[in-house]
């Protein structure tokens, strides 16, 4: 049973799994007293397992949730179209905004490009779009890095840029020089230049500050959107991008 308990404590965080357990055993008529109690009733009913690792996801959720909006209230909104640390684009008065934290070598990143895309090609004119680094080597590898710093040095040609960046994020496999190089030629970009702002020590701070903005707000993987000022961890599709748009 201990093993049971141990399995669904690493998938989710220990204290929300206990409220779950709790709150499970709450709906069922069995209130426990101790972790024996809790024990036997789970080993007794582990039909309740999906239940509660649901109700504990909701509770990780919820609790993410409003970390986040704390701390989008305390640094504010303007923080995410900093040109320091973003590559901001559309209408400074927009009333619509998108936000993405996005790493070049991630799948997910990579199936909401579609999405992202086709909102950009149509709301480019009346829309504030903040696009931000946020490469993680430690699960994607250095190829990770390397892009976020191609793309930081490619925002010195800004008007290649989103040509240049939606290329990129839409290749298989990790990112290697050679494609860089390849699909900044395809955006129309100088790759002499691109070469020598990728060398340039400054794009590295750059990169720091957007990782630090992230890690400031919560953000703990890719992509992560920030949809009219509201949270949106995961993959978008055409529907849940329009929806979150309008709500």
């Amino acid at each position: 049973m201990r093993a049971f308990v141990i399995t669904l404590a690493g998938a989710l965080s220990g204290a929300a799994l206990a409220v779950a357990i709790i709150m499970v055993m709450a709906q069922n008529g069995l209130m426990p007293i101790n972790d024996r109690q809790m024990q036997t009733y789970l080993m007794l009913h582990p039909d309740l397992a999906p239940a509660m690792m649901g109700r504990a996801q909701q509770l990780d959720d919820q609790k993410q949730a409003a970390q986040q909006a704390a701390a989008m209230k305390k640094v504010g909104q303007a923080a995410f179209f900093d040109p320091a640390v973003a590559f901001v684009t559309g209408p400074a008065d927009a009333k619509t905004s998108l936000v993405e934290f996005y790493d070049y070598d991630c799948p997910f990143c990579r199936a909401s490009l579609p999405a992202v895309k086709k909102f950009y090609d149509a709301h480019k004119d009346d829309t504030r779009f903040s696009f931000i680094e946020f490469p993680i080597a430690d699960l994607h590898g250095p190829s990770a890095l390397l892009a976020a710093r191609a793309s930081l040095a490619a925002r010195r040609q800004p008007e290649h840029y989103m040509d240049f960046h939606f290329t990129l994020l839409g290749e298989e496999g990790s990112v290697t020089e050679q494609m860089i190089f390849a699909d900044a030629a395809k955006a129309g970009m100088d790759l002499n230049k691109l070469k020598a702002d990728m060398a340039d020590p400054t794009i590295e701070k750059t990169l720091q500050s957007s990782i630090a903005l992230a890690h400031k707000v919560g953000v703990d993987g890719t992509p992560t959107f920030v949809l009219n000022g509201k949270f949106h961890p995961g993959a978008l599709d055409d529907e849940t991008l329009a929806s979150e748009m309008k709500s």
